[in-house]
């Protein structure tokens, strides 16, 4: 039997992911909050809506429509846009290292001391 996607609570977690309060999406939407939060109680929600929900959530529509946590997870930290990423999906890689910009950013800092250190070594000299 398959589980029923109920798409208004896929947009509330996401929404409380993001860390915004449902007054503010409903601005973006032009609605007011109770109106608003109709659409998060719901099951069934219009394609037109998810889309500009998922615009202001900064996720994609399918996304919203097609929930999993490590989808989520993945778009929102990745903002991966037109890609199906499928259950146990192999390759997905992230475009940079994180630990490689930290080494790159203190291997700047290092040489900007260096240079410093130069430059009061030469005034020291004279």
């Amino acid at each position: 039997m398959e589980k029923a996607v109920r798409v208004g609570p896929n947009i509330k977690f996401l929404r409380n992911l993001k860390g915004l309060k449902q007054e503010t999406v409903a601005i973006e939407l032009g609605i007011s909050q109770a109106e608003y939060s109709l659409i998060e109680n719901s099951d069934i929600i219009d394609d037109e809506i998810i889309f500009q929900i998922a615009k202001i959530l900064n996720v994609t529509a399918e996304v919203i429509k097609e929930f999993n946590e490590s989808q989520a997870f993945y778009s929102i930290e990745n903002k991966v846009d037109n890609t199906t990423i499928t259950e146990n999906a192999h390759g997905i890689h992230q475009v940079f290292s994180p630990i490689e910009k930290v080494v790159e950013l203190y291997e700047r800092l290092l040489a900007s001391e260096k240079e410093k250190i130069e430059i009061l070594k030469s005034k020291n000299n004279n």
